[in-house]
């Protein structure tokens, strides 16, 4: 199946629906499907191999997302947010392509004359202009649907694949056709070269729900659009939840009584400010989805009633849920193993191994499923008895003190209770008698005095072994976080170690 016909089911059933609300522009799934129809005849006319999109979120990255499924094409977004040496790298890779966004920076970066360029109007005029018979049937095949370069910081970029099988199995598995009410409409902020956008906008076409588009990121923004467009369903990171409250602490107005539910992932939740956003969004259901550009997004979910009964909870036990990022998919099979490649029981923690048909685990260089279709994910973490996931981070950010594997998240988590402490970081430091040893960059919070190294040094040592007591702390204004809200370990570890 191609995901393709996401969109055509939608259009059939409901063609007059709203599906699409971008600037104050409005689609219908009637007139989205005949503008991918229009696209694909674009993309097969060019002769590309391959769609690209250079640009923020827009309807022109929708209708070329199914425009290039029909075409039988790959669909590329990129990071617009890249340097021009590196995107200039990543263009070299996906040549020729009809590549739809900043044509003029294409133009000055690339050395290639194969491309089919397109700025966002003129593509959006072509769609809008051309015409195609709505009875055509395309055999688009189900081959690679999307490739998305992974973020690279010591070597280049992979280009992760998913082929319309494994996008479509995440779909099917997770989302009723036609589920929504006329009213219902998802608010997609987060960039379009994420798997977490197209993940959300696929979901909500199949589901019939209206998008709202926000094309960058701005709280004040989020807020107006929730109260204009009677926003039901959002997804945020991290970093972008922590600014809307932030906002709204300073009187930022905005009627966010429509949302129904909140979802978010792509980065560490920090519990003070999940805790605060369950007490301001009283009626609002949250969900933290964790996933990956290799799973065709979410694999494993902490529902909205986990979350309340957590929130409310005297437990220990059931409290500290509200850290995990839940229990699998029905459709997901987990392990957690050792450096051996043996699974471990729960309470014991090692790298987090996948298998589902979601579960794409393939590169253009190659694939990294094991004989037995199992996916190596290289994020650290450990199952508690009733099986919820705990993240520990990547498993190359493991502190190893003395052949001790240490996470970093256990450290974290004792410091972030210091009233003064905003943020932390734990990282590896070089160590002459332990080979690694423990560092930490430090945010406090504004007005707030700086604790004493000992202090600190202290509550480590009382909340866990001395072996994770910091030798090496440092402060900073802030700590280095990329546009999905995760913390960039190695920028943090350059920053101490220099």
């Amino acid at each position: 199946m191609n995901i393709a016909l996401l969109l055509e089911m939608a259009a059939q059933s409901e063609p007059d629906r709203i599906a699409l609300v971008c600037d104050g522009k409005r689609w219908s799934y009637g007139e989205l499907d005949q503008a991918a129809r229009a696209a694909c005849e674009l993309i097969k006319a060019s002769g590309a191999q391959q769609v690209a999109l250079l640009d923020e979120s827009s309807e022109a990255a929708v209708i070329a997302l199914f425009g290039a499924a029909l075409a039988g094409v790959p669909y590329c977004p990129l990071n617009y947010r890249l340097a021009d040496a590196d995107l200039a790298g990543l263009l070299d890779r996906i040549t020729p392509a009809l590549i739809v966004g900043d044509a003029d920076r294409v133009r000055r970066i690339s050395q290639s004359n194969d491309n089919t360029l397109y700025p966002r109007s003129e593509f959006t005029l072509a769609v809008m202009e051309a015409r195609s018979d709505a009875d055509t049937e395309y055999d688009a095949g189900e081959g690679v649907a999307i490739q998305l370069f992974t973020s690279g910081t010591t070597a280049a970029p992979k280009a992760a694949i998913l082929r319309h099988s494994n996008l479509v199995s995440y779909i099917l598995g997770t989302v009723e056709f036609a589920s929504a009410n006329e009213d219902d409409a998802a608010l997609v902020s987060v960039p379009p070269y994420h798997i977490a956008g197209i993940a959300a906008l696929a979901s909500s076409i199949y589901a019939q729900r209206r998008i709202v588009l926000l094309p960058s990121f701005a709280p004040e923004d989020w807020l107006k659009l929730v109260e204009a467009e009677r926003v039901t369903n959002s997804f945020v990171v991290p970093t972008m939840l922590g600014r809307i409250i932030q906002a709204m602490d300073k009187g930022v107005k905005g009627n966010v009584s429509s949302l129904r539910s909140i979802a978010y992932g792509g980065g560490k939740m920090p519990l003070e400010l999940i805790h605060r956003s369950l007490d301001l969004f009283p009626d609002a259901g949250f969900t933290n989805a964790y996933g990956l550009t290799e799973t065709s997004s979410t694999v494993s979910l902490l529902g909205p009633d986990e979350h309340r009964r957590a929130h409310a909870s005297e437990d220990p036990v059931e409290r500290a849920r509200l850290a995990s990022v839940g229990r699998p998919l029905p459709t997901i099979e987990m392990e957690i193993r050792d450096e051996e490649g043996r699974a471990l029981p729960p309470g014991q923690a090692g790298e987090i191994y996948l298998r589902g048909d979601q579960v794409s685990g393939e590169y253009r260089e190659k694939s990294a499923l094991d004989a037995e279709g199992w996916f190596p994910t290289r994020d650290a973490g450990y199952v508690d008895e009733e099986g919820y996931l705990f993240l520990s981070g990547r498993a190359d950010d493991v502190i190893v003190r003395g052949g001790e594997n240490i996470s970093p998240g256990e450290i974290e988590d004792v410091l972030l209770t210091h009233p003064s402490i905003a943020d932390v970081a734990a990282v590896a430091v070089p160590s002459v008698d332990w080979g690694e040893a423990v560092g930490i960059a430090v945010v406090l919070r504004g007005g707030l005095e700086q604790p004493d190294d000992d202090e600190l040094k202290e509550m480590v040592r009382g909340r866990l072994r001395s072996s994770r007591v910091p030798q090496v702390i440092r402060y900073f204004p802030n700590l280095p976080y990329n546009e999905m809200g995760k913390l960039l370990r190695r920028q943090v570890k350059d920053l101490l170690v220099g």
